[in-house]
């Protein structure tokens, strides 16, 4: 895992994979309230979602990177004069499963990049070491600034599938 912060920062300026939308096994995603305990509902998603595609045993791995993604999306994204109304959600997930690959995306209303620890050191601290373990654990990730009528970015992180 010697992963240095200038390879780190790579990820950041790809877009999201070459995507076939008809290649697309199975999707589900939901929206989260600013609120901290989204982390726990996000988990519990993405747990309910993983074991109807049969993908269970990739739980511990995926599940680590949402809670990141959410975390850091709730942390740096929101605005502190951001409403904490549970109707009101501003960070929404999404998981996307192909044959051969599972992306998990975080929509958040910042325009802001997101920004990886330069040094092993910082990714040892308790706050800043999220994309660290994103990027650890994922396959790659990557985020993109959104188009159109929808403000704000999505983080993703794609990982692999065994096809068998």
């Amino acid at each position: 895992m010697g992963t240095n912060g200038s390879t780190m920062l790579e990820p950041l300026r790809q877009g999201l994979p070459p995507i076939d939308p008809a290649g697309v096994a199975s999707s589900a995603s939901c929206a989260l309230p600013a609120r901290y305990e989204a982390v726990r509902g996000a988990r519990q998603f993405t747990r309910t979602t993983l074991c109807q595609w049969d993908l269970d045993d990739r739980f511990d791995d995926v599940a680590l990177v949402v809670s990141e993604l959410v975390t850091n999306a709730l942390r740096h994204a929101l605005p502190a004069d951001t409403p904490r109304e549970p109707q009101d959600s501003p960070v929404r997930l999404h998981l996307m499963r192909w044959k051969s690959r599972l992306v998990c995306a975080v929509r958040d209303p910042s325009h802001s990049s997101p920004v990886a620890r330069e040094t092993d050191e910082d990714c040892a601290a308790e706050s800043g070491r999220g994309l660290f373990l994103v990027d650890s654990f994922s396959d790659t990730w990557g985020w993109h600034p959104l188009a159109g009528s929808l403000h704000g970015k999505v983080v993703w992180a794609l990982f692999q599938l065994r096809t068998e």
